[in-house]
């Protein structure tokens, strides 16, 4: 009786712990700047109505690099070419690693390693847990948009795709930085390829063209001409294609025809943030101080929310919130569904980089060269 005793009560104690842990929120990583090798912005998380800030971590420099968070740790580059790894509970260093020249690329993190571009030329692979390099790969200009990583179709290679200064797209092997393939545009690329279908990657550069290339072997699959050249990324859908151009539009386009389905061109002031796409909108921010949601479908805007500064940086969408920092010096939260303001808070200093959330965190670098955490409370 004893025996059966104690098992019931071990028993009921596992259950407890089980219905306990299953009620504690699921704290995601981030380990892309823009949340999935689509780039489509949105994080799975339960954002509240308030802000509060838990940490700040000074970089010493201008900072432009975007922070990845994974496994309790935040990275991100900055203007004097260190890459930082940051403690998320605490905001404390837990190491750096330096290049030669600034780090304006947002990091990506896979299998163990951080990877980032830098203004030197080079790509770097560091362990996550030592800071160590791992490898590095050359090309022959500056790396300004991160590296997205994917596995080749048929030879099932594990790789990571990058833009470079130099005019070319680079293919390389994940654990070696080996060269598997490059593909040269006709100007500088600036954004982050985008991995469509694990097919193909899709890009756009400065010299006003949209790329659609085999991620199998770098070939050409077809070029799209637009108006202007192109500084951000392409976010895909459904095989859709959403860019901003320098110039004053934003345009959709079919991915498997090269058509153009729609441009949007309400004022004339270029595009430096990249899109967020939900299933029915497409949210960006314009160098008009603007951010706005446009029908998917018909191109048509829906609603525009104004800040005090142009907004270079890119939206990220959280259980209808739409969240990005401006020039202005603030980071905003509004509603995806009209645009109002939830709340915002002044730091002061321009903020062109994209928010990382994870969990009921916010985690921002600013132009003042400081990393901001801030928890998220209250109303959901």
């Amino acid at each position: 009786m004893k025996v059966v005793v104690n098992l019931f009560r071990r028993n009921s104690v596992l259950l407890y712990l089980l219905v306990v842990l299953s009620s504690l929120p699921v704290m995601a990583d981030w380990p892309r700047h823009r949340g999935d090798a689509a780039l489509t912005g949105r994080a799975e998380s339960q954002l509240g109505n308030k802000l509060d800030l838990l940490w700040t971590y000074g970089t010493g420099e201008f900072l432009k690099s975007s922070v990845v968070i994974e496994k309790g740790s935040a990275y991100v580059g900055s203007d004097d070419g260190t890459l930082h790894a940051i403690e998320l509970e605490n905001g404390k260093k837990k190491w750096t690693f330096k290049t030669e020249m600034a780090i304006e690329a947002p990091p990506i993190l896979h299998k163990g390693q951080v990877v980032v571009g830098s203004t030197d030329g080079f790509l770097y692979a560091i362990s996550q847990d030592s800071g160590k390099l791992n490898w590095k790969h050359e090309t022959m200009g500056e790396i300004m948009g991160a590296a997205n990583q994917a596995t080749r179709p048929k030879s099932k290679d594990d790789v990571l795709v990058v833009g470079s200064y130099d005019n070319f797209v680079y293919c390389v092997e994940t654990n070696s930085g080996e060269l598997l393939w490059k593909f040269e545009a006709q100007n500088y690329i600036n954004g982050v390829p985008t991995i469509y279908d694990q097919k193909y990657v899709v890009f756009g550069g400065c010299d006003a063209m949209l790329y659609v290339i085999a991620l199998e072997d770098g070939q050409n699959v077809r070029s799209i001409e637009v108006e202007a050249p192109i500084a951000a990324s392409v976010a895909i859908a459904d095989g859709v294609g959403y860019v901003g151009d320098m110039d004053r539009s934003v345009t959709a386009f079919n991915l498997e025809s090269g058509e153009i389905i729609w441009n949007y061109k309400p004022k004339s002031f270029p595009y430096f943030s990249s899109p967020a796409l939900s299933s029915d909108y497409i949210f960006i921010g314009g160098r008009d101080k603007g951010m706005h949601c446009i029908d998917r479908v018909t191109g048509k805007q829906v609603w525009r929310f104004s800040a005090r500064g142009r907004i270079d940086s890119s939206p990220v969408i959280s259980n209808e919130k739409v969240v990005f920092g401006a020039m202005d010096g603030k980071l905003y939260l509004v509603s995806q569904n009209d645009g109002q303001e939830i709340i915002s808070y002044e730091i002061g200093e321009p903020i062109s980089s994209t928010p990382a959330i994870v969990g009921t965190k916010i985690i921002v670098g600013c132009e003042d060269g400081n990393v901001y955490a801030f928890e998220t409370k209250g109303k959901k």
